[in-house]
C-alpha cells in the first residue's frame, strides 16, 4: 500500500496524461480502490451494491438520501421553533405567577 501523498502524485500525473510505469499504474489502481472503499463505507454501501448499481443510480440514491435528511432537518427545525415559542410563553406565565424578589 502506497502513502496517500504518493497516490495523489500518481493521480495528478495520470490526469495530466504523463506516462506511468506498469508498477505505478498498479499502485494508482490500488490507491483508487482503497479510496473507493472508504467512500462506500461513508455512504453506507457495500461492494456488491456498487457493482449492481450504475453510476446514475448511485447519484440518484445519494440525492434521495440527501433529500430525506434535509427534510428531516427541516422538520426538526420547525419542531424546535415551536418548542422555543411554547417555552417563551410558559416563562411569561410563570413570571406573572411568581412574585419578583430583588
Amino acid at each position: 500500500m502506497i502513502t496517500d501523498a504518493i497516490g495523489k502524485q500518481l493521480h495528478d500525473r495520470a490526469t495530466r496524461d504523463e506516462p506511468l510505469t506498469a508498477q505505478e499504474q498498479t499502485q494508482l489502481k490500488e490507491w483508487y480502490t482503497t479510496h473507493d472503499k472508504a467512500e462506500m463505507k461513508l455512504l453506507g454501501l457495500n461492494e456488491s451494491m456498487i457493482t449492481r448499481m450504475s453510476l446514475q443510480e448511485q447519484v440518484t440514491a445519494a440525492l434521495e438520501q440527501l433529500s430525506a435528511a434535509t427534510k428531516r432537518l427541516q422538520e426538526l427545525a420547525e419542531e424546535n421553533e415551536t418548542l422555543r415559542r411554547e417555552n417563551a410563553t410558559l416563562r411569561q406565565q410563570v413570571s406573572r405567577l411568581v412574585p419578583q424578589t430583588a
